[in-house]
């Protein structure tokens, strides 16, 4: 409105210009005019420097299919009323016998849509592993029309990849990029079926990278604002050259829709579980069998180290590769194979992408010093029978021996009895029988047993107060805890 009213009126430098052309004022009205243009000119040029999608969709659309599944789920109980549980000398038996039916179990049909898209023209197509999970049967649409049934090559639960196969040659298959090329801010585009909507096309742009979810230890997703709904999984994200850079895969969500934020898993992750599926019908991955834990800046003070950077040790399995190598609890994983472990998020991803049996250098701070120790790499269990080796949460007996306590750190400590130490397998240590104050502020919770000290093992309430009578106030400590059936790390602050 300011530069607006400049221009109005007939003192206006437009008016000016043309009454004195060649002079100082002149001049002045010509300058305040290129800034006028170049301030109403300035959104058409940024608009015309938008990305244009229009040549990518029609070369890659094609590449994109509908894949819709059929499940057949049988129902325990029908949907009328059932014979009550009734002894036969009841007299309303024979009543509910005679006149209630009593269908019993029923099946029925379940439906339910997702994307995919095709990696090679003798139609092999990669989607999502939740997309095609328990399904009886897949029928795959091509943007064509065509439609086929599909077949599972083999499915990896822990990625949430599934490669499938239908019978057809000389299919459009897509151009495979390089996600550790993508740049955050990079505008990238994300074809689908969202709610049975197919070849629809959304852009945004990659918002992070290497991003972890929660129980998501192997794929570091591409975080990107390309909106994606139910239906779009196991569609394929571009990038601007035409190549799938990812496999569209989870949302953060609220309401069960789209609100900003999409995970994709990057295609060379998803490309390496399709060649292990196609070539062997499962996938192998590594494991050293360790317990880590986050660095956080409290812990990195505690364990003398310059960065809250590395994976913390918090517990070594017995007879694993790590124990054979020398690993120990209190260790700080720096490096494994040769790549640098920045978060602890870093090592699952490594060690799993190693193969069974290879040897890898581990580098790691242990007391402030630099250490290597050569590990051989295992070979990570199947999902079922990693459910049932699973080690079950023990609890202390409810017996309580007496109780001492320590009120400066806010802790009721106790000796494990013989019986307990017995159970729980343990040879030192005490019981936190109540946390207040610093305690229960620093994550301490009653029925924790702390095993050691900045990587000093307890043996007694005893030795345990002679222990942390030793740091000054302010000072930071790493207890070590054992809490059900998992050891952790928790920064202490010595009120």
């Amino acid at each position: 409105m300011f530069i607006a009213s400049n221009f109005t009126g007939p003192s206006s430098p437009a008016r000016s210009f043309v009454q004195r052309p060649g002079s100082t004022m002149a001049r002045q009205s010509l300058q305040q005019l290129l800034v006028f243009a170049a301030l109403v000119f300035s959104p058409l040029t940024a608009m015309a420097q938008l990305p244009d999608f229009t040549e990518l969709v029609e070369k890659q659309g094609a590449t994109v299919v509908n894949i819709s599944t059929t499940q057949t789920v049988r129902s325990p109980m029908g949907g009328t009323p059932q014979i009550p549980q009734l002894q036969e000398d009841d007299p309303f038996y024979e009543f509910f016998r005679r006149f209630v039916p009593n269908p019993g179990p029923r099946e029925f049909q379940n439906n339910s849509l997702g994307s995919g898209f095709i990696i090679s023209t003798d139609g092999y197509i990669l989607t999502n592993a939740h997309v095609v999970e328990a399904a009886d049967e897949i029928n795959v649409k091509l943007n064509d029309k065509r439609e086929f049934k599909a077949k599972v090559i083999g499915a990896d639960k822990r990625t949430d990849i599934a490669l499938i196969k239908i019978d057809a040659t000389n299919l459009p298959a897509v151009k495979m990029g390089d996600p550790n090329r993508l740049k955050v801010g990079e505008w990238v585009i994300a074809i689908g079926s969202p709610f049975g909507f197919e070849n629809s096309v959304t852009a945004g742009i990659v918002s992070a990278k290497g991003r972890s979810l929660p129980q998501e230890n192997f794929v570091p997703f591409i975080q990107t604002d390309a909106a994606v709904n139910p239906g779009n999984s196991g569609g394929p994200l571009f990038n601007m050259r035409g190549e799938v850079v990812g496999v569209n895969s989870q949302i953060y969500s609220r309401t069960g829709g789209f609100m900003g934020l999409s995970f994709s898993i990057p295609i060379d992750v998803a490309n390496d579980i399709a060649t292990q599926l196609k070539t062997g019908g499962k996938v192998t991955r590594g494991r050293i069998g360790v317990v880590i834990q986050p660095i956080t800046r409290e812990l990195a003070e505690s364990f003398g180290l310059p960065k809250p950077a590395g994976a913390l040790v918090s517990s070594v399995e017995k007879g694993s590769p790590a124990e054979k190598a020398g690993v120990e609890a209190g260790d700080v994983i720096v490096k494994f194979g040769g790549r640098e472990v920045v978060s602890s998020e870093d090592l699952p991803r490594l060690v799993g992408g190693s193969k069974p049996g290879t040897k890898a250098v581990v580098q790691l701070m242990r007391n402030k010093a630099a250490r290597e120790v050569t590990v051989v790499v295992g070979e990570m269990p199947d999902e079922a029978r990693t459910a049932q080796q699973r080690p079950q949460q023990r609890r202390a007996p409810a017996t309580k021996p007496p109780a001492e306590s320590v009120s400066r750190l806010g802790m009721t400590l106790s000796e494990p009895t013989v019986e307990q130490r017995k159970e729980l397998k343990i040879s030192g240590g005490i019981l936190v029988e109540e946390a207040q104050g610093p305690a229960a502020k620093a994550g301490i919770r009653r029925g924790d047993l702390i095993l050691a000290v900045n990587n000093q093992d307890v043996k007694s309430l005893e030795q345990f107060g002679q222990l942390m009578g030793q740091f000054e106030k302010g000072k930071i400590v790493a207890m070590l805890v054992r809490r059900g059936g998992n050891a952790l790390y928790i920064p202490f602050r010595i009120e």
